[in-house]
């Protein structure tokens, strides 16, 4: 039925993941093998590219009784707990932290060591946030919405920080909901601009096509946020983890497709989608 496909340029992995999987790539090609702590990046497929060159994902646990060996850090970054550990294990930690996320661990140890009350935007349990979290000793409060916020007793001064991959508009509303009730809210903006600007180039982009195919993991939590926005401008978005659940009854003949994806989506895989739908 010939679809006319086009590849969003600016989807794809972000600088931190791309610092990481290189670092990765590099390390791999040297020793045959790479222990990495967590999933490298929220993509299955990428994941799995990548432990066919060598890598190996070991959790907190593996990594308590894992001696001597080098050990990559991801982009999310890492609680002190994990440095400390390495120490007392002799492990190399090959930190591949994102920048971005690094800059808002140092700002959190700040506040946390002037006595602030801190609240942090984020997903409970994520890996970016308990490193955040860690820098506070684990007494930082997490909140995934304004309503889980507010069922806190929250003292009249706070300071607000965000992961780096939430919704600005989202953390602005927060911000002011909270001041609207009258508390001091001393607000850092802390999400990344390369995230942020997604969220606005995807919608320009989702509005140019028919259809459109969202390609990311499921444990992406920037996926989701992308692809609702790209749902949201375009109500005939399909979101898919790899090319096999691509189903030819969503397209009309002739029809244009955009094919986009989140900051954890590699290239490779947007455009092994383009080649399945490109037979359809």
């Amino acid at each position: 039925m010939h679809l006319s496909i086009r590849i969003d340029s600016g989807s794809g992995f972000c600088f931190g993941v791309v610092y990481a999987i290189q670092m990765a790539e590099d390390l791999l090609a040297e020793q045959g093998y790479l222990y990495c702590l967590g999933d490298i990046v929220h993509n299955d497929e990428e994941v799995q590219r990548l432990e066919n060159k060598g890598l190996r994902i070991i959790d907190y646990e593996q990594l308590a009784v894992l001696h001597n060996e080098a050990v990559l850090i991801r982009a999310h970054g890492e609680p002190p707990s994990t440095y400390q550990r390495a120490l007392e294990n002799n492990l190399t930690l090959i930190d591949a932290s994102c920048p971005v996320v690094l800059k808002l661990q140092n700002r959190i140890k700040a506040s946390f060591d002037r006595k602030e009350k801190i609240l942090i935007y984020g997903k409970h349990g994520h890996a970016e946030v308990r490193g955040l979290l860690g820098q506070t000793g684990g007494e930082a409060l997490v909140f995934e919405s304004l309503d889980e916020l507010l069922r806190h007793e929250l003292p009249p001064n706070v300071t607000l920080y965000s992961q780096t991959t939430k919704s600005t508009d989202s953390f602005y509303h927060i911000k002011n909901e909270l001041e609207t009730r009258g508390y001091q809210v001393n607000a850092n903006d802390t999400i990344c601009r390369q995230v942020s600007n997604r969220d606005l180039d995807l919608r320009r982009f989702a509005a140019q096509f028919d259809q459109v195919v969202f390609v990311s993991g499921t444990k992406s939590s920037n996926g989701r946020v992308l692809y609702q926005a790209c749902k949201e401008t375009n109500p005939r978005t399909h979101f898919v983890s790899h090319p096999g659940e691509l189903t030819p009854e969503w397209f009309g003949p002739g029809q244009s497709v955009g094919i986009c994806g989140a900051t954890s989506t590699p290239m490779w895989l947007m455009e092994q989608v383009r080649d399945e739908l490109a037979r359809f």
